[in-house]
């Protein structure tokens, strides 16, 4: 498959300026665009130890070191994917409620999703699935002042254009991205498909909203709602755990997952060094 070729000067400052457009009055805290960088994580982490506002985003055109949950490379070539990181400043019940901040990032792509009409689902903990392929993966980073949350990273990497698909040998799930599955936009220039500076200023705008109700039981609901694979068995594993079978049924108030094993005893799966596949 053909890639896109790494853009010049030139280009990098009309994707600079492009984001910078369809952003304009979504992020209080400012922004730092990357033609390439190695982690957009790592930018936001150091930013963020320096003082960056709630509501900051690191965004890059490539990642050449993007991290992924376990320690997995996050593929991610130039021009084809959306590659950010969002600093957020958790406040007074937020900040007992970090846990769910993975599945913040993931309903509201949903959310941002489904504006453009492409039905998505969440993947426990942190992937979001289109048709059971999966679209997108989220690192959620958090750092502490001794025992207070002082921020939390939202990093996510969203499949956009089929470039943005790794090779079949480089895949441990079915892939697809955004293009593949969404319609085309009509506009006066003609029909296009999504672009990633409208789609990520969709994305926000659903994280605003959702982080508004974060603490709320409407949000759980609506997290559990979107659980892809709920009723169906499906396999889970750790780093130092056997694989065993379970049914998906819901979500704890932590967003941890319940799961009821064959013999009928219902188990809590918490957040960590997980795997889930369905059976």
């Amino acid at each position: 498959m053909a890639r896109t070729s790494t853009p010049g000067p030139s280009s990098s400052n009309h994707l600079e300026a492009e984001f910078k457009t369809a952003l304009q009055g979504i992020l209080p805290g400012g922004l730092r665009f990357f033609a390439s960088i190695g982690s957009t994580n790592d930018e936001a982490l150091a930013w963020a130890s320096d003082g960056a506002p709630d509501f900051s985003l690191v965004i890059a055109n490539e990642q050449t070191k993007g991290r992924g949950r376990m320690g997995r490379r996050w593929f991610t070539p130039p021009g084809s994917a959306l590659a950010f990181s969002l600093v957020l400043r958790p406040q007074g019940i937020e900040r007992e409620k970090v846990g769910l901040f993975s599945g913040l990032g993931a309903l509201a792509l949903v959310d941002a999703l489904q504006a453009f009409d492409i039905t998505a689902q969440v993947k426990w903990p942190n992937d979001v699935l289109i048709g059971r392929k999966k679209v997108a993966g989220i690192l959620v980073e958090t750092v502490w002042l001794g025992l207070e949350v002082d921020s939390v990273v939202l990093g996510m990497g969203v499949n956009v254009s089929p470039d943005s698909i790794p090779p079949p040998e480089g895949l441990n799930f079915p892939a697809t991205c955004v293009h593949a599955e969404g319609p085309v936009l009509s506009a006066s220039e003609g029909p296009h498909p999504i672009s990633r500076a409208l789609l990520l200023k969709t994305l926000l705008e659903a994280i605003q909203r959702r982080r508004a109700m974060l603490a709320s039981d409407t949000f759980l609901r609506a997290w559990e709602s979107a659980l892809a694979f709920r009723g169906e068995s499906v396999r889970v594993w750790g780093s130092d755990a056997e694989p065993f079978a379970g049914q998906i049924l819901g979500l704890e108030p932590d967003g941890s997952l319940q799961l009821r094993l064959p013999g009928g005893t219902i188990t809590v799966i918490h957040f960590g060094e997980v795997h889930l596949r369905p059976i």
